[in-house]
């Protein structure tokens, strides 16, 4: 437990740190936190726009399908919040700078996410919340304790499956180090995915998002539970209720990947 607590502690102070010197240019902060969400409507308008022609989309209303968007959207949010510079792992490898990770105490996973931090990406936390205020002011939902509990624990168990996803897709940048895109593939479109009801996917797809790329935990799942709907997939109802855990299998997972990858990483200049 000590070493987990630690890295914590160590995680928020250096994330503190970089936020007083994003906050030293308010004015850019400003504008760029605004941007970031304005920008992030763009997704949900197109809900809206879905809407606006079809009554239900797959046996959902616009409130229901406003609850999907926004527990995904926020989960994904606070994952690209805490380790979105994952992103600038090809180019770490590409230089050989990732070289310099290997010989340091910490784990290279930990150095590669504490590498940054852009707090200005809290402005899509911020349209995700509102989202999900209208959400929940619009449907209607007898909260029972259970619920209340899934649905806040719906919400970090969704953020550690997309930081596995995450983790493990941009893991192939080891072998090759031009697969930026491809490991954007499955992370920027597995959120996609996770915004709507998978039922409306084919069936191939609809396994992929459910079992080989849990996506559908991050919300699809969680929502028929808090919502009260039958599953129009006829799916085992304890699914509903077993994100946390298949958050935590991700990780272990995603841990294994990562690692299984640097023990294959070939310096560039080796």
């Amino acid at each position: 437990m000590g070493e987990p607590l630690e890295s914590a502690g160590l995680f928020l102070r250096l994330s503190a740190a970089r936020i007083r010197a994003q906050l030293q240019y308010r004015t850019s902060f400003a504008l760029q936190t605004v941007g970031m969400f304005l920008i992030s409507f763009l997704d949900f308008a197109a809900i809206l726009v879905i809407f606006a022609n079809v009554p239900q989309l797959g046996g959902w209303s616009v409130s229901e399908v406003a609850l999907l968007y926004a527990i995904s959207s926020l989960a994904f949010s606070l994952t690209d919040l805490a380790i979105g510079h994952l992103d600038y792992l090809p180019q770490l490898i590409r230089d050989g700078s990732f070289d310099l990770l290997l010989v340091r105490p910490r784990g290279t996973l930990f150095q590669v996410v504490t590498q940054d931090f852009q707090i200005r990406r809290i402005g899509k936390v911020a349209q995700s919340l509102m989202v999900l205020g209208y959400a929940l002011a619009t449907l209607d939902v007898i909260w029972t304790p259970d619920r209340v509990a899934l649905l806040i624990a719906t919400i970090p168990a969704g953020a550690l499956i997309f930081a596995s996803i995450w983790v493990a897709a941009i893991c192939i940048v080891f072998w090759t180090t031009e697969g930026n895109e491809a490991a954007n593939a499955v992370t920027y479109g597995g959120t996609f995915f996770a915004q709507y009801p998978i039922n409306i996917y084919d069936r191939w797809l609809r396994r992929f998002l459910a079992y080989l790329i849990p996506t559908a935990f991050v919300a699809y799942f969680p929502c028929l539970y808090i919502l009260g709907k039958a599953d129009p997939l006829g799916l085992p109802v304890w699914l509903q209720v077993s994100s946390p855990l298949v958050a935590l299998a991700a990780a272990l997972a995603a841990g294994l990947i990562w690692r299984t990858a640097v023990r294959h990483y070939q310096s560039a200049g080796g």
